[in-house]
């Protein structure tokens, strides 16, 4: 079974995300992917743009990343996934998603609207991604 794939950014919603993406693996007894993308630039044609200077950054993401779970794993005590793993890659966010979806049972973002308005919608890559994956998506709603 594939199982769960949660996206962090280290914003305070992908913090709820994984939160909640970890409860979810450990009730259901499933393998927790942990993905964070380090955005990139993108060319006219709106292909990510790769440059040796971004495997330093796409390294510090994967260790934010490694340090979110370590803290919400103490956070959760004995209920935890049966595994986790943390992946880190250089690209589009929504784009590095909608391909994990491919691989996963079940996605789970956060959303991150602004203030007013925006706070009613989610964010444009959670738009996105809960468009055009390959799985059920649960977006995470932030803290009102």
């Amino acid at each position: 079974m594939p199982g769960i794939t949660v996206g962090v950014d280290g914003s305070d919603n992908s913090e709820r995300a994984l939160q909640w993406a970890m409860k979810e693996a450990a009730v259901r007894h499933a393998a927790l992917t942990v993905l964070t993308v380090h955005e990139v630039a993108a060319s006219y044609w709106n292909n990510p743009i790769l440059y040796p200077a971004d495997q330093p950054m796409q390294e510090k993401a994967r260790q934010a990343a490694e340090e979110a779970v370590a803290k919400v794993t103490s956070q959760l005590g004995e209920s935890q996934p049966e595994s986790v793993t943390v992946r880190a890659v250089s690209g589009f966010a929504a784009q590095e998603l909608i391909d994990a979806s491919n691989d996963a049972d079940l996605l789970v973002v956060g959303s991150r609207g602004a203030g007013g308005f925006a706070r009613l919608m989610m964010g444009s890559i959670s738009s996105k991604v809960v468009h055009h994956a390959a799985c059920p998506v649960v977006t995470v709603p932030g803290t009102r």
